[in-house]
């Protein structure tokens, strides 16, 4: 009898240990799982991130292009308003749009001829 009860107590035993086996081969096939799901999300967000960050470099090298661009009209604006404060400047604009001259210069006149 007594071997009956040991070899009980060996079976109940190795059945415990079955199931204590199954459940941690489920236990570890589901931490697997939940692994391979954040790691997928987790490519899936790098990835995203990826391509906004060269979008957010490629915005950054067109408005740096704008920005030296208008750096660059900015600085013709400041040279052209201090041509505008010289006497060049001033004597051209007489002359072109309000035809004044000088009082000792000689002005040249083409004749208009009738075809």
């Amino acid at each position: 009898m007594a071997k009956r009860e040991e070899a009980r107590r060996l079976s109940a035993e190795r059945t415990r240990m079955r199931r204590r086996n199954k459940q941690n081969k489920a236990n570890i096939i589901c931490i697997c799982l939940v692994v391979l799901i954040l790691v997928g999300v987790m490519s899936v967000r790098i990835v995203s991130l990826y391509y906004k960050n060269q979008s957010y470099q490629e915005r950054e090298q067109k408005l740096q292009a704008q920005l030296e661009s208008e750096q660059q009209r900015q600085k013709e604006l400041e040279e052209y308003e201090q041509y505008v404060t010289t006497k060049e400047y001033i004597e051209q604009v007489a002359k072109t749009k309000l035809g004044l001259v000088y009082s000792n210069e000689i002005i040249f006149k083409e004749k208009e001829t009738s075809e």
